[in-house]
């Protein structure tokens, strides 16, 4: 009986010390949780190891972690949209301010018929730069959302940039561009919307020509299981760090010299070549820039 007893007693006190240090484990979990909502980056630790315990904390980290990797994420996309704001207020405001200056300037009583006819075409051509700017914000958001209209069919890109480049012509022409063209013969179709690959291959055409210089080179060809449209010219000014830069929105390498901001045209092409199943691409080698699209054919 005595033996019994003792053996009684001897339980007893197993389960009140693991009760304590249970219980003395979770209050430091508790304090140490209560220090980790004001502290990022503190975790829970057990003093002595309880395997049920420990399971509750490893799951409260997760949670821990999770919490601040939304937080981390949250700043950053209000970060972004900051920029983008701001940037997009810039790019607005620039052609209003030269619209609105030469309104008041067409208000003047002295000014000749020649004089008139050349601000209003100023004011044109301001215009139709702040159209495109809101269609082009338009586009990209309707593109990132999923609610760009995309019909995917069989697409031969030879036939979609000919046309394309003989409409530039002559703009590349008064720009003194030195074109190549290399386009491969019988290549084949890839899936894509037809409408999305003009966008994709007018706004390569339009980046070139807007900060470009001198030589452009314009190949299509087949590398192994993908056709490569490329568009390469002279880049004196952009350096590696800017190259994994080039496909955001509102970013140009030379923005600080030649206060141009608006980067629209590259990250519509990712963007919507994206949306495509397609593969946007920048290279720089040698004060050459290289920017185009990695086409996959039909598998």
């Amino acid at each position: 009986m005595w033996i019994a007893l003792l053996f009684s007693l001897i339980a007893l006190a197993a389960v009140l010390l693991l009760r304590y240090r249970r219980g003395r484990a979770l209050r430091q979990a508790a304090r140490q949780l209560q220090q980790a909502r004001s502290q990022p980056g503190k975790r829970l630790r057990l003093a002595s190891p309880d395997r049920p315990v420990e399971e509750l904390l490893a799951q409260i980290n997760g949670l821990l972690e999770d919490r601040e990797t939304e937080t981390r994420q949250l700043r950053e996309r209000e970060e972004s949209l900051r920029r983008q704001i701001a940037n997009v207020s810039h790019d607005l405001r620039t052609p209003l301010t030269s619209i609105l200056g030469y309104l008041q300037l067409l208000e003047g009583d002295d000014l000749d018929s020649e004089q008139r006819a050349r601000y209003l075409q100023v004011v044109e051509g301001r215009a139709r730069v702040l159209q495109e700017l809101i269609t082009a914000f338009y586009d990209l958001s309707r593109i990132e959302g999923g609610e760009y209209p995309l019909e995917i069919q069989p697409v031969d890109l030879r036939r979609r940039l000919e046309p394309l480049l003989a409409s530039f012509y002559d703009d590349f022409q008064q720009a003194g561009f030195q074109v190549d063209v290399q386009l491969e013969d019988n290549l084949p179709p890839v899936p894509a919307d037809p409408g999305g690959v003009t966008r994709v291959l007018t706004n390569l055409l339009n980046n070139a020509l807007k900060h470009g210089s001198q030589h452009l080179s314009i190949r299509l060809y087949r590398e192994e299981d993908v056709l490569v449209t490329a568009f390469s010219n002279d880049a004196p000014h952009l350096t590696q760090e800017d190259l994994p830069r080039v496909f955001e929105r509102f970013y140009t390498a030379d923005q600080m010299r030649t206060g141009q901001n608006t980067g629209l045209g590259l990250a519509i092409v990712k963007a919507l070549a994206q949306r495509m199943g397609h593969t946007a691409f920048a290279q720089l080698e040698d004060g050459v820039f290289t920017v185009g699209v990695r086409w996959h054919m039909y598998r």
